[in-house]
């Protein structure tokens, strides 16, 4: 009797004090979101979902990820590291908000070259036409592609808008044939300048959100970042490694 009684007890408890703590979460929420907004306006955010660590909510940032405090004083831009295990908390988190990101853009709006058959990895480039390890990259595209590579180019000029690399880089993405005249380009030859609604400009703000401090920056299939160029035998080998990690 005294256990059915000390039962009824605990379920009127809980019955009680979850709406209130739900309440509470929501409040908590509002303010991360109203925080979120006030410093980085125009970023689209994720809710915020709490971390591991109590009073700490985790929320991303278009590609970043950031942690806020409960009542949305407070900001951390960083990684969160696991004592016992030694295991970065941030990092898979990080690599899925980025992976997130160059996901939203539509592939009507990239440069793609394919393998003639199924690939077993896509990455994604930041790619100056005038730089010259993009330069070396694009050279050696059959050699990524032979080995399973899917290519997908975003434009970032990196000496701004309306410089000779950004006026290049529309021209290419204005030709009729823009894969060829990428090659072209980036092969050093001059392209009769054209313009046309494009998504450079998109493409240069998405890698400043990122954070890129140079080019060719790939992005893998899990949303990590590799900055500079990687023969294609070694990063094929990375690919199939990280992938095969990521199974266990």
């Amino acid at each position: 009797m005294l256990r059915y009684a000390a039962t009824i007890l605990l379920s009127s408890f809980l019955v009680t004090i979850l709406p209130i703590a739900a309440a509470d979460q929501n409040q908590d929420v509002a303010k991360i979101q109203e925080t979120v907004r006030a410093v980085a306006p125009g970023v689209q955010s994720s809710a915020a979902t709490p971390s591991v660590i109590p009073g700490l909510y985790e929320v991303q940032m278009g590609p970043n990820l950031a942690y806020v405090s409960a009542d949305g004083r407070y900001m951390l831009l960083g990684d969160m590291i696991d004592t016992k295990t030694l295991k970065n908390l941030s990092v898979p988190r990080r690599n899925a908000a980025r992976l997130s990101a160059i996901n939203a853009v539509s592939e009507d709006d990239m440069f793609i070259f394919a393998p003639e058959k199924a690939a077993k990895h896509t990455i994604t480039v930041f790619t100056d036409l005038d730089c010259g390890y993009c330069r070396k990259l694009h050279h050696e595209i059959k050699a990524y592609n032979d080995n399973g590579i899917r290519v997908r180019y975003l434009l970032y000029p990196r000496a701004g808008k309306d410089s000779a690399s950004y006026t290049k880089a529309v021209s290419a993405w204005c030709a009729k044939d823009r894969n060829a005249a990428l090659t072209r380009a980036k092969n050093g030859e001059e392209l009769d300048r054209k313009d046309c609604p494009n998504p450079v400009q998109r493409h240069m703000a998405l890698g400043e959100l990122i954070g890129l401090t140079g080019t060719p920056t790939i992005i893998t299939d899990t949303g990590e970042i590799l900055p500079g160029y990687v023969p294609p035998v070694q990063l094929a080998n990375h690919l199939d490694t990280v992938n095969q990690g990521n199974t266990k």
